[in-house]
């Protein structure tokens, strides 16, 4: 863990925020957030965090829908958290396949370094929340410390084990975001 803990939280989207789905999320409709992770960035924005997030979105590139639905998306989630009096920092995403060889797909670190350059603020001691083994390798490539959601995927990945040192393990985001405001209880 970083000696210094950055005032920023990277989210995963799909099952850290809303629900996934193996036959990808790919409209607003099918857009869910999962309970409790919308009050738990409003939390986290209420108690003076910056929130980003950084999201493969393959079904891009596998034409499963396209840029306006991938906004409308983003739109109904800007609105459900503007009813909380909120709103995330950034949200940046990779639009290519696995197979592209692109910078920005997570476990590769781009979508972190766009992050930080966007927001101008360091990734060493960030909280990177994810739900898949990816999110937690580009977590760890740029000096961020991983925790690790049991919602979406995140089961799956604990049974795979292999996780980087040093992964913390929730139940959901609002438990992660309970123990981020707790700081006596995290290593700082």
């Amino acid at each position: 863990m970083s000696a210094t803990r950055s005032r920023l939280v990277i989210l995963d989207r799909d099952g850290v925020i809303n629900a996934d789905s193996d036959a990808y999320i790919k409209s607003a409709e099918e857009w869910q957030p999962l309970p409790g992770s919308l009050d738990a960035i409003a939390r986290l924005k209420a108690a003076g965090w910056r929130v980003a997030v950084a999201t493969n979105q393959s079904g891009l590139a596998r034409g499963l829908f396209d840029r306006a639905a991938l906004d409308a998306m983003h739109q109904k989630f800007a609105d459900l958290l503007a009813e909380r009096g909120a709103a995330v920092d950034l949200i940046v995403w990779c639009p290519h396949g696995p197979d592209a060889g692109c910078d920005c797909r997570k476990p590769r670190p781009g979508l972190l370094h766009r992050i930080a350059e966007q927001l101008q603020i360091p990734l060493e001691g960030a909280v990177a929340i994810g739900d898949s083994l990816r999110d937690l390798e580009a977590a760890v490539a740029v000096g961020a410390e991983p925790w690790l959601v049991r919602t979406g995927k995140g089961e799956r990945t604990l049974a795979k084990g292999g996780l980087p040192a040093g992964t913390r393990v929730y139940a959901d985001l609002a438990a992660a975001v309970d123990a981020l405001l707790r700081p006596e209880e995290v290593p700082a």
